[in-house]
């Protein structure tokens, strides 16, 4: 007769020698959640039971893929493979900066996805503050049209990062407020525009004018995350480093941009005319997204960039395995944990 448990020794074996190792101190419990392991039963692989509608399409699962890099030999392994995870579990996308595609088409392949990742799924393009205000005094605003067309993306992510151009050794000038520039290319560009940081958050005041902007979403970026502004001070002189290395640590935390947007949501009331939210930055998995979705009174869905670039440069398998093993744990997260309200 066949053994209907032919691990079980093993199994046991193993759980005596790991026994005393497998134990986890209070102090370490995390305390964001209610734990209620008898009011549901495991998720099955099949289920869809995260759609989530997010600015005009439907996604499988309520994680986006910031916006990361462009413009060098792996970006088009890299876009190509996170095109592809995309596409494979549901998720939404954003490209990292266009900027080169403003010049001439010679890097085009690099950011020609949208046939990976399919017309089902929403695609973004990518531009600094910077080429938007330089554009704009150019009188050259159109041109954002006719990129976001070419890719086939379904709009345009506006990165603004005063402090990165100011550390970056080839750094831009940022000669106006970014408000302004937005609210120029408003008036010429009808697509979907989404904002966002990179790397340092923004505070409530930056949140507020945002939210009354018809613009469809808000990426954080916030600090926590990769933060673009230590990476160039990485890059710098060893006078600058040790002048600047502070700026690094200046921002605001997702949780902390979160709580923002819960008082203006309250505050503003019909004067808010974005209302849709990427959380990122300092996201580091599901359970992270999970709770900052929960927290925040806006609908939301939860970015990540380097998890995903981890596993983006070679084979596809790896970048696969850990979308899956996010997608499951996420699934999980939604059977068993509740928030807790004090925290």
């Amino acid at each position: 007769m066949e053994n209907p448990d032919p691990t079980a020794e093993q199994r046991k074996k193993d759980h005596i020698e790991m026994a005393f190792d497998a134990r986890i101190s209070s102090e370490n419990l995390d305390q964001r959640f209610d734990y209620n392991p008898i009011l549901s039963s495991h998720p099955k692989p099949a289920q869809d039971e995260l759609k989530t509608p997010f600015l005009g399409k439907t996604l499988s699962v309520p994680i986006w893929i910031s916006s990361m890099t462009g413009g060098t030999e792996w970006a088009a392994t890299i876009n190509r493979n996170l095109a592809r995870v995309c596409a494979d579990f549901g998720m939404g996308m954003g490209l990292g900066s266009c900027r080169s595609l403003l010049q001439d088409y010679s890097h085009f392949a690099d950011f020609n996805i949208r046939r990976i990742i399919g017309d089902q799924l929403p695609l973004y393009a990518n531009l600094g503050i910077a080429q938007l205000e330089e554009l704009a005094e150019n009188s050259e605003l159109a041109k954002v049209s006719s990129l976001v067309d070419k890719l086939q993306a379904d709009g345009l992510i506006i990165h603004i990062n005063p402090l990165q151009e100011w550390l970056q050794p080839e750094g831009d000038i940022i000669k106006h407020p970014p408000i302004d520039t937005i609210k120029r290319l408003i008036d010429i560009y009808k697509g979907k525009i989404i904002v966002k940081e990179v790397g340092q958050g923004m505070g409530k005041a930056s949140l507020s004018a945002l939210f009354q902007l018809p613009i469809h979403a808000i990426d954080f970026a916030a600090n926590g995350g990769t933060n673009f502004a230590k990476l160039e001070l990485m890059r710098s002189n060893d006078l600058q480093k040790a002048t600047y290395k502070s700026i690094a640590n200046l921002g605001h935390s997702a949780l902390e941009m979160v709580n923002f947007c819960n008082k203006l949501d309250k505050e503003l009331g019909s004067k808010r005319l974005c209302d849709q939210v990427i959380i990122s930055g300092g996201v580091n998995g599901f359970l992270d997204g999970y709770y900052l979705m929960n927290k925040l009174s806006i609908p939301s869905i939860y970015g990540q960039a380097s998890a995903f670039l981890k596993y983006a440069r070679g084979d596809y398998d790896q970048l696969y395995q850990f979308a899956e093993l996010q997608v499951n744990g996420l699934k999980l997260a939604k059977r068993f944990l509740t928030i807790k309200e004090q925290v």
